[in-house]
């Protein structure tokens, strides 16, 4: 029976291309360079900030520079953090009956832990048990550790979770740590990335997440 439902952020319970975005271009901006697309930064995110901002840059930026333009990014962001992200359809209803159906919930980001934590308590405040975003000393996803991390926190054992996200990183990362995989497809990678690292199944709805956990209980 699953007990538990692990949430990526990014793609997965928030669309929040739009403010990566305009941080990203201020950034640019700041040193006379031009702006990024939205499908670019689409490509872009999904492995930490600083690698955001390394894709970004051009080729053979100095580091020096990349950690100025990161600094940057970080002042621009933290001010406008949720100017243009919203939940994705379904998502709060999702959360909500999660809750009475007593499972345990947490969202686990490659995203900054500070902005993570902001992130889902302006959006679903007292929906999630637990919320780990990148913390230093500890390896981002696909490494398994953040999410052995975030499982020890929620008392659960990997057969009784599910693990939710919409990138290959994530997919591996469920695999990694041994848990059933499940790829949204209205997030920031197509339907044939998510299979090719591992998903278990496809969901084109938060729906379809519900009817997953009661097949499985």
């Amino acid at each position: 029976m699953k007990q538990a439902v692990i949430f990526d952020l990014d793609g997965t319970l928030l669309n929040t291309l739009g403010d990566l975005r305009a941080a990203t271009n201020h950034a640019l901006a700041v040193r006379g360079l031009a702006p990024r697309s939205m499908d670019e930064i689409r490509h872009f995110v999904g492995n930490g900030i600083r690698l955001l901002i390394c894709r970004a840059m051009p080729e053979g930026t100095s580091n020096a520079e990349i950690d100025a333009a990161l600094e940057d990014f970080k002042a621009y962001y933290a001010a406008h953090i949720h100017d243009r992200t919203v939940p994705y359809d379904g998502i709060p209803q999702l959360l909500t009956a999660l809750r009475k159906r007593g499972l345990k919930v947490a969202v686990l980001s490659n995203k900054i832990d500070s902005a993570s934590q902001e992130l889902i308590e302006y959006f679903f405040p007292g929906k999630a048990d637990v919320v780990f975003g990148e913390h230093v000393g500890v390896p981002r996803k696909p490494d398994p550790t953040s999410c052995r991390m975030v499982m020890q926190q929620l008392d659960v054992q990997p057969d009784q979770v599910l693990y939710v996200g919409d990138s290959g990183t994530d997919m591996q990362t469920a695999k990694n740590a041994g848990l059933y995989a499940v790829g949204v497809t209205w997030g920031f990678r197509s339907r044939e990335v998510l299979t090719e690292n591992g998903a278990d199944v496809l969901v084109d709805s938060p729906e379809q997440i519900l009817q997953i956990i009661d097949s499985k209980g």
